[in-house]
Order: C-alpha cells, then sequence, then structure tokens
C-alpha cells in the first residue's frame, strides 16, 4: 500500500475539480483556483474519482511495486497542482558580485553578470519575476515549472567557491575554497 497515494485530498473551498477521460486511457484532472487553472495526466494504472469535495485514488494492482509508486506520485502532483491554483509557488535567486546586477524588462529579465554582453532571458507563459536590488524572485502556479526556470537563471552563471561570485538560491549554501597560498621569500 502506498501510504502517500491512499490518502484523499480534501478540495479547499473555490477549488474546482473535473476528472475526465477513464480507466483504459487515463484520467486527466483539470483542476481551477482564484490563481489559475492547471490540467494533469494520470497515467492508465491509477484511477481516481471525486466524491463530495474528495479526491480519491486507487491502483489495479496494490502489492506492484511500480504501481505504489506511480500512486503516490499521481496524487502529489494533483495536490501539488491545488496547492498552486491556490497560493503558488516560488524561489528566490541572490546575485552576488560586484558590478553583478539584473533588471526586469516586461518579461524578460536582463543580467549582467560578467560577460562581455548582457544576458537576455525570457520568461514563459505563466511565470512572473520580481526584482529587487540583487535578489530575484520567480513566482507561478506550476512547481515543475518554477523549479525548472530558477534552476536555468542560476546555470547562466553558477556561484564559484573562491569568491561566491554568480547567482544562486537565496537559502543554497556555497562551500567555499581557499585559494593560493603564497610563500613569503
Amino acid at each position: 500500500m502506498s501510504r502517500i497515494g491512499k490518502k484523499p485530498i480534501v478540495l479547499p473551498t473555490g477549488v474546482e475539480a473535473k476528472i475526465s477521460g477513464n480507466a483504459t486511457d487515463g484520467f486527466h484532472v483539470a483542476v481551477k483556483g482564484s490563481k489559475g487553472a492547471l490540467d494533469i495526466v494520470i497515467p492508465k494504472m491509477v484511477s481516481v474519482e471525486l466524491t463530495d469535495k474528495n479526491l480519491n485514488f486507487t491502483v489495479v494492482k496494490e502489492n506492484d511495486k511500480y504501481q505504489r509508486a506511480v500512486w503516490g506520485l499521481s496524487r502529489t502532483l494533483v495536490n501539488n497542482a491545488i496547492i498552486g491554483v491556490t497560493q503558488g509557488y516560488s524561489k528566490e535567486l541572490e546575485i552576488n558580485g560586484v558590478g553583478f546586477k539584473v533588471t526586469l524588462q516586461g518579461k524578460k529579465l536582463v543580467l549582467n553578470v560578467g560577460f562581455s554582453h548582457p544576458v537576455e532571458f525570457n520568461l514563459p507563459a505563466g511565470i512572473n519575476a520580481e526584482v529587487e536590488k540583487n535578489q530575484i524572485k520567480i513566482v507561478g502556479i506550476d512547481k515543475q515549472l518554477v523549479g525548472q526556470i530558477a534552476a536555468e537563471i542560476r546555470a547562466i552563471k553558477k556561484p564559484e567557491p573562491y569568491k561566491g561570485k554568480g547567482i544562486k538560491y537565496t537559502n543554497e549554501v556555497i562551500r567555499r575554497k581557499a585559494g593560493k597560498v603564497v610563500k613569503a621569500a
């Protein structure tokens, strides 16, 4: 039994869930809330049913290891979508370095991070950014997309271990290395 998969999801007020599809083709769960709407595709072996504000997930074979894993994954994906359309997700990045800065121009981030040219990063639909001095906050309703965009921005200039210059997550700790030791003559 999947401990996560067998827990029902209680829909909060203001959230609608619509289930379409069938057990042979797979289910689609459309979640709609105050911040937007998301659609999640559920694998064929997992069944979903909506009973008075509760989403219940079941599988064909509860003892099959793969089906147990997909069972819990499916429930978690739908739960993340519900949290996304009610509260949203965010990731915060920090830019460290002399002369490093970021500006927001519409749906485009312009990063000056030590290259000979500014790097332009276009934000996809559904993702917004807030910039304040050397802080970037990525906001959206899709947890996977928010994390992916934050990782792509960080990959533009990863933090280096000697001075810590680069783009890092706000809560990330950079392991520092000692530089070269020069002997006195």
